[in-house]
């Protein structure tokens, strides 16, 4: 079973956790490729929900090309759930999210949320978060700064890049990648993290952050894991 056949194993293992819900209810949507499959297994059953809050623009448009009414998050109070992928997860359910890019929009509708669902295959279970670079957003102004202070807490800081290639030369872009929020992302690579809720909280402090894709304050509730025998459901 490859990874992509492990992720939408688990896609639809969160479809049958969601449809648990009442019917009527509003439901947060992440971002990614595996949320990507949880959000085609879940489409048959659309009728379900009221709407979805979605945490990035590229899921929006997946939400509405399969039919789902996609809610402005300023209009809703509350989620019963949010169902989203992680890059890292570790024994305790703190979380490294972000490699897509969307980790401000997704911490704020998991804080929205009463339980945070996380949907991976099992090569995201770590036992110390950290081997995957950690995703910082910044305004783009403050990124001198923002780097000399995480490199003070031992990281190496790299500036993310678009991936768009220029059809014309050939060439893969070398400009700033930009977030739907128009920051810039820095990733901080080499770090062992063995207190998330503390670097979480140190790195928010740092002027010119919007957000770090450490998800320890508001960690994972629910964890469904695939791996080559099935789908385990483990709960923090």
């Amino acid at each position: 079973m490859n990874q992509d056949q492990l992720k939408q194993l688990v896609g639809e293992a969160a479809r049958d956790e969601v449809l648990k819900l009442p019917t009527g209810q509003i439901l947060g949507v992440g971002t990614g490729s595996t949320a990507n499959y949880f959000i085609d297994a879940l489409a048959p059953h659309k009728a379900h929900f009221l709407g979805t809050v979605s945490s990035s623009n590229a899921t929006t448009e997946r939400l509405l090309k399969h039919g789902f009414k996609v809610m402005d998050p300023n209009e809703v109070d509350h989620l019963p759930a949010y169902v989203d992928g992680a890059d890292e997860i570790d024994p305790s359910g703190y979380m490294i999210k972000g490699g897509g890019g969307a980790l401000t929009r997704e911490k704020i509708i998991a804080s929205m949320a009463k339980q945070f669902i996380c949907i991976c295959d099992a090569s995201k279970q770590v036992p110390v978060l950290g081997n995957f670079a950690l995703p910082v957003e910044i305004i783009p102004f403050s990124k001198g700064i923002v780097t000399q202070e995480l490199i003070k807490l031992g990281g190496t800081v790299r500036l993310r890049v678009s991936k768009e290639t220029c059809a014309d030369l050939g060439q893969t872009s070398s400009q700033p990648f930009v977030t739907d929020n128009g920051g810039w992302i820095l990733d901080v690579a080499g770090l062992k993290i063995a207190n998330p809720l503390e670097l979480e909280a140190q790195m928010n402090q740092i002027a010119g952050v919007i957000t770090v894709g450490l998800f320890a304050n508001k960690k994972a509730d629910v964890l469904l894991v695939s791996n080559t025998s099935g789908v385990s459901r483990i709960t923090f």
